[in-house]
Order: structure tokens, then C-alpha cells, then sequence
């Protein structure tokens, strides 16, 4: 992936966004637990900045997910985790398989507002039971009719409390776990939906998390996503959507997370100097910044690899795994040279390191990446037929 100066112009339209209509609220949003999704996502989608990747016929801006991965590695430097999620969601994991595989009717009705930014989206996959063990979905979804009538639970659903619509994995046979799910866009609205408070969470404190109730809700069958059976499959190429977005995302925060501290180290004097003449000090952010750097080069290798139509499950499964496990690393080493000012909570760095504890869970824990990682490698002990 090679930037021209049309990904380097989105970036640099990006970044002032952030810099004008989300960082400057970002500390109010974490305290109230949510931000004003539709408020925000209509001037996004005013911009062209939730349908980068979407055809023009639904009102995107046509290009390649080149540019969507450009624009996610400048949503990492919004100030705090919860916000880059939520528009993640919105335009990398809730509308793909529509845009991808739906009907003249869904692209019209539910796509085409999402990407125009009247209409929240959320995906509704995770349940009590099964998280990153997608085939383990107990959610069904039984014909009577020309409907389908949906009875089960999603768990952690970010967007969930302003949604407008679920982009919903469910049962829709009693067929083998990989090929008895379908995808089925339900509006929020619809009778039998009811929502859990919204969850008290670690970190990403600004994006509404809830449960999702589904008791014999009545949804059109033209609603579904493709080909009934074919949702499971849908969602493993959303998948690799997903798991891109979420490791450029990562780049510029952690970057940020670096620089600050550099910044924090040159003021802060103990023992007559300047932290940052620590050589302890100075050589760890170079580490860093040499396994940021890395992992770049590993997104955009598996972001061409896709352009050009290859499997990049496993190098995409790679850049999720590194990401989360850096995040991580790069916020607990620079929180430590924070001293306690870093413990303080109102403190990025401090915010950092919560909100991005959640790398190593969501979107397919680590184990999830590993298991994925050994199966392309041929290393993965196969289940003995009972």
C-alpha cells in the first residue's frame, strides 16, 4: 500500500476533524458514557467520511479500502478509544457485507442513510455465550411467513443505545454451525427489542455498550443479508475488515501515547536532568517507535494483499494480534515514566492504557488470532472425530 497525494489529502481532511469536532469534546463524552452519534456521524457523512470504501450508487466516495485504512489511521488520534470505535463500527463492520452482498432494498433503505450519517449502525454478533466462538451463536431466526421471527441476546454491542439498525448473526436453520447463519439487517424500532443500562466498562467510557434483548421480533425476510446459510461466511470476510481498521487505528495513538511521554520526560527533571536523558528512557521509546513502525508495514502489506483480491485472513489476523499486544506494551511502559501523574485517571496516557485493554479482547481475543495464525501455518492439533 503506497500513499498518493489523494490518501495523504483524506488524511489531512481526517486529522482536522478530529482536531476541530471531536477532540475538543472527547473529555465531556468520556464523563457522560456516550457520545451524540447521529450529531456527529451527519457531519462525517457531509464529508464523504463513512462511505470511503462504498459504491457511489449508495452515495460513497467509490475508492479503494486504501484510503478507508488511511482514514482509520488518522482516526487514532482522536483522545480516547471509545469514538474511533463507534465510526469503526459504523463504516468498517456494520455495513460491509450490505454494501458487499445486500439487495437494491437494503443499500437503498439502510445503507445509503448509514453512509450519509442519518442512521446508526451497530453489528450484532457477541453473545452472553459466544464471542470470538462465532459458530457458538445461539440467536435464531425461524420463517413464519414472509418474516422472520428473531428470539435471543447479543452482548456488548457498541452503538447499541443509538442505533437505528443491527446488522444481526443468527440461526436461521438447523443446519452445521458454519453454514446455518444468516445475516439480517433488523431496525431498532421493532417490537420485541428491548436494551440492558448501558454497561459500566474499564475503558472506552465514550461509546454506548449494551445488551440487546430480541423477544419474537418480526422482521421482513428481505431483510437478510445474501443467501440464507451464507452469514457466517459474510461475516468472516467482514472479519478481515475489521481486524485492518481495528491495527491502523492503533498506529497514530500509540504514537501520540510516545510522543506525550517524550514530551512529559524533557520537562520533568529528577536528579539535576531531564528524565528523557535517562538512557533507559530514551532507548524505550525508540523501541517503541521501531515496533509502531513495524506494525505498519505489516497493515499495509495486508491491506495491498487484500486490494489485490488474495486471502489476508492470516496477515490480518497477524497486524490484530500485534496490535493489541503493542497497544498494551507502549501504554504500560509510558504510563510507568508518568510516575503518578499517570495514575491519575483524568490522564490520556491513563485513558490510553484502559481503553485500549480492550485490543486484546474485542473483535477476536488474542487466543482467537493465535488459533487462526496456527490453522495457516498447518500447526493447529486437529478435534478428533467422536
Amino acid at each position: 500500500m503506497r500513499l498518493t497525494q489523494e490518501h495523504k489529502e483524506l488524511k489531512r481532511t481526517v486529522k482536522n476533524f478530529v482536531d476541530n469536532e471531536i477532540n475538543p469534546h472527547v473529555d465531556e463524552w468520556e464523563k457522560e458514557g456516550i457520545f451524540p452519534a447521529h450529531e456527529l456521524f451527519k457531519k462525517m457523512g457531509n464529508l464523504g467520511l463513512l462511505g470511503i470504501s462504498k459504491p457511489e450508487s449508495a452515495g460513497g466516495l467509490g475508492l479503494d479500502f486504501s484510503y478507508e485504512m488511511a482514514a482509520a489511521e488518522e482516526m487514532g488520534g482522536i483522545f480516547c478509544g471509545g469514538v474511533p470505535m463507534a465510526i469503526g463500527v459504523q463504516s468498517c463492520m456494520a455495513t460491509p457485507a450490505i454494501a458487499r452482498f445486500g439487495s437494491d432494498y437494503l443499500k437503498e433503505n439502510f445503507l445509503a442513510p448509514a453512509i450519509a450519517g442519518d442512521m446508526v449502525a451497530s453489528i450484532g454478533v457477541s453473545e452472553p455465550g459466544a464471542g470470538s466462538d462465532v459458530a457458538a451463536v445461539k440467536t435464531t431466526a425461524k420463517k413464519d411467513g414472509d418474516d422472520y421471527i428473531i428470539n435471543g441476546t447479543k452482548m456488548w454491542i457498541t452503538n447499541s443505545t443509538q442505533a437505528d439498525f443491527i446488522c444481526l448473526l443468527a440461526n436461521t436453520s438447523d443446519d452445521k454451525p458454519h453454514s446455518n447463519k444468516s445475516l439480517i439487517v433488523v431496525p431498532m424500532n421493532s417490537p420485541g427489542i428491548t436494551l440492558s443500562p448501558r454497561l459500566n466498562k474499564l475503558g472506552m467510557r465514550s461509546s454506548d455498550t449494551a445488551q440487546i434483548f430480541f423477544d419474537n421480533v418480526r422482521v421482513p425476510q428481505r431483510n437478510r443479508i445474501g443467501t440464507e446459510g451464507a452469514g457466517f461466511m459474510m461475516q468472516m470476510v467482514q472479519f478481515q475488515e475489521e481486524r485492518m481498521y481495528a491495527a491502523a487505528m492503533s498506529l497514530v495513538g500509540m504514537e501520540t501515547c510516545i510522543n506525550q511521554t517524550i514530551d512529559y520526560c524533557r520537562e520533568r527533571e529528577t536528579f539535576g536532568q531531564p528524565l528523557i536523558h535517562n538512557q533507559v528512557i530514551h532507548f524505550r521509546m525508540a523501541e517503541l517507535q521501531t515496533e509502531v513502525e513495524a506494525l505498519r508495514a505489516m497493515v499495509y502489506q495486508a491491506c495491498e494483499g487484500y486490494l489485490n483480491g488474495e486471502d489476508m485472513t492470516r496477515l490480518a489476523s497477524m497486524a490484530k494480534l500485534k496490535s493489541g499486544r503493542l497497544t498494551r506494551e507502549v501504554s504500560d511502559s509510558c504510563l510507568q515514566y508518568w510516575g503518578g501523574m499517570g495514575f491519575m485517571w483524568d490522564n490520556q496516557i491513563a485513558r490510553f492504557y484502559r481503553d485500549n485493554r480492550l485490543g486484546s479482547i474485542g473483535g477476536g481475543a488474542d487466543e482467537i488470532m493465535l488459533g487462526i495464525i496456527c490453522k495457516y501455518m498447518d500447526i493447529l492439533p486437529k478435534r478428533k472425530k467422536s
